[in-house]
């Protein structure tokens, strides 16, 4: 299953209360104040890692919750802190804070509930670097607004996402001259909390776009160790794919394929939002079009209509580079499309290939690593 927006809750853990002491020893009858300070909250700490490819597991834990820091006791103990809880994420997850503060269901309280590193986060980034272009917020519900909050894309980077309150000061600090024996202590911080609408948005050197059976997925099969579904009908991919390409000299990059986009994708028309969003961030897109007409469509027809759907989307997708690859070229009709296509646009780099039968694909991948590297 393959999820890439879930709505979780984080609340930090609180800090624990100081403690009301007396010292009260051998030979000691009227000790001074010594309550110990309380433990500090544990914070909920987000990482990107590029290990991971979807939020499923945010999907089935959609609680994100630290552990409370203990009380302080006598002798000037202070209480021990809550542990740290570190969530890993895919690279490419923008985290929105929504305006609704209710938190999803019932959880007992400091119960953990999410993937934790025992040892505890020791370089933290506040200040993570967001995408150059802020990310558009996500569709919530009628009345619900939603807050950029970060904008995870490199590996390693870490965010607090919700800090644990402090532990609050043992009845010692409260001591003067003329209040030898305060019997108050400070109570600790609560930890702070939200509910958050994670997206992620695919990040990727090759973006492939066509409409349903072009032949992406045969492409991206051919080219890299993905194995997505194949078959002989439209939309047998519901959900993107990464595909990694190796090449000699131990060079990779990635190629994402998106499920085929239709007309109306930019109004959300066949869950083409869902789609559009993962190619906004690839470097290059690769147009792959059915150069033989399957189904009575013309690639020059199609062709336009991807662009329009691209542009009505986002109009900063046609100023990436793009190129063409005309699949489906053993076909009978395929030339004569491919001529026609040429004289419609002359300025349109144009790659024949099969994938089907790995004719061309050779070219077609050395020509995604100079779009790599560029």
């Amino acid at each position: 299953m393959f999820i890439d927006q879930v709505k979780v809750y984080a609340r930090a853990g609180h800090g624990g209360s100081g403690c009301v002491s007396f010292r009260r020893e051998a030979f000691e009858p009227m000790g001074g104040p010594d309550g110990g300070d309380g433990g500090r909250g544990g914070t909920v700490i987000l990482e990107a890692s590029h290990d991971l490819n979807n939020l499923i597991a945010q999907f089935f834990v959609p609680r994100l919750i630290a552990k409370n820091g203990n009380h302080g006791e006598g002798a000037k103990k202070t209480g021990k802190s809550g542990k740290d809880v570190i969530i890993k994420v895919p690279c490419g997850t923008v985290v929105w804070k929504l305006s609704d503060p209710a938190p999803i269901g019932d959880e007992p309280e400091g119960e953990r509930v999410e993937n934790f590193e025992g040892e505890q986060a020791m370089v933290i980034d506040l200040a993570a670097e967001t995408a150059e272009e802020a990310p558009t917020a996500p569709e919530l519900a009628i009345g619900q607004e939603a807050e950029l909050v970060v904008d995870l894309t490199e590996h390693g980077k870490q965010f607090i996402l919700c800090t644990g309150g402090r532990g609050g000061q043992g009845n010692h600090h409260f001591a003067t001259p003329r209040n030898q024996a305060p019997r108050h202590a400070q109570p600790g911080e609560p930890g702070g909390e939200g509910n958050y609408h994670f997206e992620l948005r695919l990040m990727a050197d090759i973006g492939l776009v066509g409409y349903p059976n072009a032949g992406k997925s045969t492409l991206l099969n051919a080219i890299s160790h993905a194995k997505p579904k194949i078959a002989a009908y439209p939309f047998t991919t519901l959900h993107p794919q990464i595909g990694v390409v190796e090449m000699d000299g131990w060079e990779r990059y990635t190629v994402c394929d998106i499920p085929g986009i239709i007309e109306g994708a930019h109004n959300n028309v066949g869950l083409g939002h869902a789609f559009l969003r993962h190619i906004r961030r690839c470097r290059t897109l690769c147009v792959i079009l059915d150069m033989a007409g399957t189904d009575d469509r013309n690639p020059c027809d199609d062709y336009e209509k991807i662009l329009r759907e691209l542009e009505l989307y986002d109009e900063a997708m046609l100023a990436k580079p793009h190129l063409v690859a005309a699949n489906k070229m053993d076909e009978d009709t395929a030339a004569e499309y491919l001529a026609q296509f040429r004289k419609r646009f002359p300025k349109v780099e144009v790659m024949e290939i099969m994938a089907a039968i790995d004719e061309g694909v050779p070219e077609l991948m050395e020509r995604f690593r100079e779009a790599a590297k560029a």
